[in-house]
């Protein structure tokens, strides 16, 4: 590794004035608007700031103000932190920590570059990608894709723990930000697609130790669930509930890993993620419900017990991972004031619950073209409430047997994928980066390596049909009602994070490369610029020197653009993306860059 010493002042500026709880260091961080503290904004993952120095009336005077290169070529997801004067900038593998100092034009104050083995790249599904860093207690978090998670001091890059996560052996791997609440910090696994057995674990910031692990699927004491109060819509889970719904120890090999992101309410004390798909990715070698992969949890953050799930697509046929965020919005339903968290499923479904209690209050189609469902039933007093309706014609399995479908609507990497959508308090509206993708899907029988891929079926994917022809749009969302509001169509997917502000705009990046600033209330477009490479990275905001900045790292990969990042020309590769995101080599090139805008002096 390679470190830089950080100077006088700035070691002064990260040193003891941040408390010596990590829930009040990363909250005393997040509370500046100034700042960009947390990957998702804060802690309820809105990506919203109240910075409105760039308004829907200045923003078509932007500017680029810097850029930094990362100097590696693979997808860039997540942004950079900016704590004071101080910007941290992760990379894809080898997952290289940049400090730079924001004083000084972005000088690098320090570097920090892990020694991986490069075997880790084989067993990584969908491209070498890293969501992002974490802060607290005066230390910056990475989570390495060989699982390594390192606390490093934030004034000079030191090592000051690490611990392993997993095992690349088995093809569990890395890939999303850790998120640090009181004094400890949760991680989560990748691997779904070589049959690993997801769960998230929190370790003590402190020191690295561990402090609790609760797996998605598997026997209660594993899973953390007591049978007698952690519900479903409800009702109590009872005993074995993961079990009983798996073939013999089919569990173990079960899947439902957590590389998507975490959200956290202090005032209820509960932790909010989801659950990926269930290995394999043929149903009909895993009948049963396969509880509880595609779940959304709400755990206790001390105990990690969980209080209440709710399973989106019980025996997934499609590859519907339930991995995206969960936005905690108060919002007004029918008239009352409502604690919520609003999903926007892989699977097409934008779902509204009750954050307390686990209720279900909307489960729409937030693209009109999905169509392997006709929708969730909401009766209560039903046998299957809260379950989605399957279209038979779209199943990729009957009596047992492997179907060969064609059509499926959304395509496996969904409506949307982990690129996080962002909900603006003053509009009540969220805006979701979406992709318009369908599929055709051939399962075929699959047996366990530990370490080789467990996926079991062929992919191809195009734009969704009768409709604007392009692959994605980018929506504004109106939870309560659960309707879209407006769509802007866009050539290939939204693979890029929303951000909402005060300042009445939404930005959002595009596969081609644009940076796009849209009008909150209209859908307007208001400026746009385009950048070296395609954009997958999540747009941020922050305030120095008493101006405001917007900035995202470009450089194009992730699944939609694992073909450009890997090199891969086979239609059939990369999962199936490869074939429909071809044309994307005609707009963009690798990269990977961090460009930053603001308004002219």
């Amino acid at each position: 590794m390679i470190r830089y010493a950080l100077p006088a002042a700035a070691a002064l500026l990260l040193s003891g004035s941040w408390g010596a709880s990590a829930n009040e260091s990363t909250q005393q961080a997040i509370s500046d608007a100034k700042n960009w503290a947390i990957q998702t904004g804060d802690y309820a993952n809105q990506r919203y700031s109240t910075l409105e120095q760039i308004t829907k009336a200045n923003v078509g005077d932007l500017q680029v103000a810097w850029t930094f290169s990362t100097g590696v070529l693979r997808g860039h997801e997540g942004s950079p932190l900016v704590i004071g004067d101080i910007m941290y900038v992760h990379t894809p593998f080898p997952n290289i920590v940049y400090a730079l100092d924001l004083k000084q034009d972005g000088k690098i104050i320090w570097k920090y570059e892990p020694q991986q083995d490069p075997n880790v790249i084989g067993v990584m599904c969908c491209d070498t990608v890293n969501r992002g860093l974490s802060f607290a207690d005066g230390m910056v978090f990475l989570s390495q894709a060989d699982t390594t998670v390192v606390a490093l001091d934030a004034a000079t890059g030191e090592v000051k723990w690490s611990v392993k996560n997993g095992d690349p052996a088995k093809g569990e791997t890395a890939t999303a930000t850790t998120m640090p609440f009181k004094d400890k910090l949760l991680v989560s696994i990748s691997g779904g697609e070589f049959g690993v057995q997801g769960h998230v674990t929190a370790y003590n910031i402190a020191d690295g130790s561990q402090a609790w692990r609760a797996y998605s699927v598997g026997p209660d004491d594993q899973i953390l669930f007591d049978p007698e109060t952690t519900t479903e819509l409800g009702k109590p889970v009872g005993a074995d509930s993961s079990l009983k719904t798996w073939e013999g120890d089919q569990w173990q090999i079960g899947g439902g890993t957590t590389w998507g992101w975490f959200s956290y309410d202090p005032d209820l004390n509960l932790i909010y993620y989801g659950s990926g798909n269930p290995s394999t990715w043929n149903p009909s070698q895993r009948p049963g419900d396969n509880k509880w992969s595609m779940t959304i949890f709400a755990r206790d953050a001390d105990t990690g017990v969980a209080k209440w799930v709710y399973q989106m697509t019980p025996h997934d046929e499609w590859d519907f991972d339930g991995v995206n965020e969960m936005i905690l919005a108060d919002i007004e339903i029918e008239g009352q004031q409502v604690k919520t968290l609003v999903h926007f499923d892989r699977n097409g479904l934008a779902y509204t619950m009750n954050r307390e209690t686990g209720e279900l209050l909307v489960a729409e189609k937030y693209d009109p073209t999905v169509n392997w469902t006709t929708g969730v039933d909401m009766d209560p007093n039903s046998e299957t409430y809260g379950r989605p309706a399957v279209v038979e014609e779209y199943s990729t399995e009957a009596n047992g047997e492997d179907v060969n479908t064609t059509g499926v609507c959304p395509a496996a990497l969904g409506t949307k994928d982990q690129q996080p959508a962002s909900y603006s308090p003053k509009t009540g509206l969220f805006y979701v980066p979406t992709n318009h993708v369908c599929m055709d899907y051939e399962p075929f029988r699959v047996s366990y390596t530990a370490g080789q891929p467990y996926v079991g079926a062929t992919l191809s994917m195009f734009p969704a049909p009768d409709s604007h022809g392009g692959m994605g749009n980018f929506i504004a969302w109106d939870a309560a009602a659960g309707e879209i509001k407006w769509s802007l169509p866009e050539q290939f997917s939204v693979w890029s994070g929303a951000l909402a502000t005060a300042g009445d705009v939404v930005f959002y990046g595009t596969l081609e490369g644009y940076l796009k600033a849209i009008d909150s209330e209209t859908g307007e477009e208001l400026y746009k610029f385009k950048t070296p490479s395609g954009i997958i990275g999540n747009v941020f905001t922050y305030e120095h020197a008493g101006k405001q900045y917007v900035g995202v790292l470009s450089g194009i990969g992730g699944w939609a653009g694992i073909g450009l990042a890997a090199g891969l020309t086979n239609p059939n590769e990369g999962l199936g993306a490869v074939g429909g995101y071809s044309a994307l080599s005609d707009y963009t090139a690798l990269g990977g860059q961090l460009t930053v805008f603001a308004l002219p002096d």
